[in-house]
């Protein structure tokens, strides 16, 4: 709760680019402040760092208080988000005989081999992905013969690990199918049909299966209760993890198709 009064007297300054600054000992932080009907602070961290909204009645030594309150979980996100610019900066996979392909959590490399038949072939022992392909094919040729074999590998685990986990959360699902979103690694609808990213299939097992879990686990709660939180803990205990792991490495940091 904000201090209604005896509030400290603010050391927010203004800096150069619209935004203020508060120091917070040995961290200065620059932030933007945008004043709204709300009736509370509110904290967003953005691709330009911090936004503070709050209401017109609330002074800045109250703001920056709250901010003070707030610091480490300001600064947790703005780290995050940093390092996930930063990996997106990373040079994207280059399309060639020899490149690496994310697959399962660890990388498989890329054969290519020329040839009139079409196929292609996963080694497990040496971690190759052989394409066959005319010699006049495209890079997209190529992409889409790859990104064909994930969807079909993702249909066949995906189809192996639901069965599990809805026996564990004693649900039933209607039925399942891939997904291509940008933004979502799956969903759940209230009569049982599951989608799930069929780029999925460049993480681990984990995560996966956390995908899974959290997604069945909406036949019990359609929601983000603290219900169906501890619903998706009873079946799948180290959530957090996977978690993370899948909210530092978004599809936006993932071989382009």
């Amino acid at each position: 709760m904000l201090p209604q009064s005896g509030a400290p007297t603010p050391t927010a300054e203004p800096v150069p680019n619209g935004k203020r600054r508060v120091h917070l000992k040995e961290h200065t932080l620059d932030y933007t402040l945008l004043r709204s009907k709300r009736r509370s602070i509110g904290f967003l961290i953005g691709d330009d760092g911090l936004r503070v909204t709050a209401p017109k009645w609330v002074t800045l030594g109250e703001i920056e208080s709250a901010i003070r309150e707030k610091q480490r979980w300001i600064f947790a996100k703005l780290n995050e988000r940093r390092e996930r610019s930063a990996r997106r900066l990373q040079p994207q996979m280059q399309w060639c005989d020899g490149a690496t392909l994310p697959y399962l959590g660890s990388d498989i490399t890329l054969r290519i081999v020329a040839t009139q038949t079409a196929g292609i072939r996963h080694d497990e022992a040496t971690r190759e992905l052989t394409v066959s392909l005319p010699v006049d094919a495209t890079e997209q040729q190529l992409k889409d013969r790859v990104q064909g074999w994930l969807q079909i590998e993702a249909k066949r685990l995906f189809a192996e690990r639901l069965p599990l986990y809805a026996k564990k959360l004693g649900v039933t699902y209607q039925s399942f199918a891939l997904s291509s979103a940008m933004t979502q690694w799956g969903s759940c609808t209230a009569d049982g049909k599951i989608r799930l990213n069929w780029r999925l299939m460049h993480f681990a097992l984990p995560q996966i299966d956390y995908v899974i879990a959290h997604e069945l686990s909406h036949l019990r709660e359609m929601n983000h209760s603290p219900r169906f939180w501890s619903t998706v803990q009873s079946v799948f205990p180290e959530f957090e993890a996977a978690k993370k792991t899948l909210r530092e490495r978004g599809p936006e940091t993932l071989p382009i198709f």
